[in-house]
């Protein structure tokens, strides 16, 4: 099952778009003790548990980059926000590859 979305996107690549001041749509599928300990400012928070009952949170026209420690669990929410009609990009390397700003706390 993992692997098969269609779109994926380094942190590094994620990090200049936000340094040109282009507007992304940012989602953090980690639990919360993660998310809380560190994570992109302006990112949507919905732990990967969570995305069958919440995904309609989420604008299905709108281009949403997932991010989540490593890639995996990233990559296993997109294959399930596609099947869902979502347009989704799994950010590779999670945040453990991330050097851009953070914010913390909820």
């Amino acid at each position: 099952m993992a692997g098969k979305y269609t779109k994926s996107i380094s942190a590094s690549e994620v990090e200049g778009k936000l340094q040109q001041g282009i507007p992304l749509h940012i989602l953090d599928v980690r639990e919360d003790e993660e998310w809380e300990s560190g994570h992109i400012p302006g990112a949507m928070h919905i732990p990967l548990g969570s995305i069958g009952q919440r995904h309609a949170e989420l604008d299905k026209g709108i281009e949403t980059i997932v991010v989540c420690r490593s890639g995996n669990r990233s990559g296993l929410a997109c294959e399930l926000l596609e099947e869902l009609g979502c347009d989704v990009v799994n950010m590779t390397g999670g945040m453990l590859q991330w050097t851009g700003n953070v914010s913390y706390g909820k």
